[in-house]
């Protein structure tokens, strides 16, 4: 039998093939079989596994080495210090969109009540941080895919956050008529011929991209956000490293005002805000 330790050398290695992150994968995989978190691993690094945990965990090896997420093998991924379970049925929520959650967290002061729209919300992972850090906030969030909302119904549960209210729909249609303070979304952007698609197999292709350009969601989004914002409300939308200039001509194009981006940690232009033009006045 082999050590913890040892196992997750032996693992490690093999993972370098893979993942830009062969330790850390290594980690999470044992620690979900054995269920001790990485620094139990490190403490207990001289225990001998038993000859099913080592079985369970050559499979997950060899399955993460075949392309599938740890996030999937593992049914969990930390976003915003939050443990949000995942499935084949959403998008792996990224560190990247910790940007967009910290954009939109700015521009909503902790003392003011106000209404958010999610849209693709996948596991919940942006509309449940939002509600954990603005408790005032009534927060919506909305999905296509049935199988996507009830992940994200059950991390908002699982976490204490019943409050908020999951809608079905394509975008808008899931709230039509209703206006909000701010609408945030990190709706797909790869465009459909992107090499960087093959290493995202095991993801909902529905989340990852919209059409050939890679615009398409985004640019429809647009498109009708101004008739569900309320005056001067934010509009917040995660998109691709070199799509922020395109994004802002779409919202200059579309009436939008005070347009700006914010980079990621890696210094990528990841997320552009803007804000709506006041609504005309109804004449009496």
């Amino acid at each position: 039998m082999s050590t913890i330790a040892e196992s997750l050398a032996n693992a490690t290695r093999k993972l370098t093939a893979c993942s830009d992150s062969p330790r850390l994968d290594a980690e999470l995989l044992l620690g979900s079989v054995v269920e001790r978190n990485r620094a139990g691993l490190i403490v207990d690094g001289d225990e001998s596994l038993d000859p099913a945990c080592e079985r369970a965990y050559a499979e997950l090896v060899a399955e993460r080495l075949a392309g599938m997420p740890v996030a999937y093998l593992t049914g969990r991924r930390e976003f915003w210090s939050l443990e949000l379970r995942v499935t084949p049925a959403v998008l792996v929520p990224r560190p990247e969109t910790e940007t967009l959650v910290e954009a939109v967290l700015d521009c909503l002061p902790a003392s003011r009540h106000c209404a958010v729209l999610d849209l693709g919300t996948g596991s919940g992972a942006i509309a449940i941080a939002i509600a954990k850090e603005r408790p005032r906030a009534r927060v919506t969030g909305t999905d296509l895919s049935m199988s996507a909302l009830e992940v994200a119904t059950g991390n908002a549960e699982n976490l204490g956050f019943a409050a908020i209210e999951w809608c079905h729909g394509s975008w808008f249609d899931a709230v039509r008529g209703r206006r909000f303070d701010a609408i945030v979304a990190n709706p797909p952007y790869v465009a459909a011929g992107d090499a960087a698609l093959a290493a995202l197999k095991a993801e909902p292709l529905l989340a990852l991209t919209p059409g050939a350009s890679g615009l398409e969601a985004i640019e429809s989004i647009i498109a009708a956000a101004a008739d569900h914002l309320r005056e001067h409300g934010l509009l917040a939308l995660e998109h691709g490293s070199g799509q922020a200039s395109e994004v802002a001509a779409l919202l200059e194009r579309h009436g939008f005002i005070n347009i700006r981006s914010r980079a990621d940690r890696s210094g990528l232009p990841r997320v552009t805000l803007a804000n709506s033009h006041s609504h005309p006045k109804v004449p009496s």
